[in-house]
């Protein structure tokens, strides 16, 4: 195998001629500071960004007559932050509610209410339902 051609990988020959090599910075405007080594990206971006959709539904069908909130559709999100969610709720309400099969209940129609303490909590309430 002597008539083979080899290809050398020690990097080979440096690159010819640099264009930018001749330039200078006169007259062009100062560029960003460098950062400390030791800073941190800033989380402002994603300490606003938004924890997902949830359906606000108005219901009636089975419970006497009463209108109920129904907030469905929470991902990855813990039975205990659910019923803080659902005490706030309470309170901005002035009325009852439950936490009942992953889903938030709140007495009354209280939309407006609901979907202000859900866009506090970082959700993105839709009402669904088609009222």
């Amino acid at each position: 195998m002597s008539g083979s051609k080899r290809i050398p990988t020690d990097g080979g020959p440096a690159f010819g001629h640099n264009p930018f090599a001749g330039l200078d910075s006169v007259g062009l405007p100062e560029g960003p500071a460098e950062a400390p080594a030791t800073a941190s990206p800033a989380p402002a971006k994603d300490a606003r960004k938004s924890r997902g959709r949830v359906d606000i539904t108005r219901q009636k069908a089975g419970r006497g007559g009463k209108t109920v909130m129904v907030v469905t559709g929470f991902l990855g999100i813990s039975l205990e932050e659910k019923e803080r969610l659902a005490h706030a709720m309470q309170k901005a309400c002035g009325a009852g509610g439950t936490v009942k099969d992953g889903n938030i209940e709140i007495q009354g129609e209280r939309r407006d209410e609901v979907a202000r303490i859900l866009t506090e909590a970082r959700f993105r309430p839709v009402f669904a339902g088609g009222w």
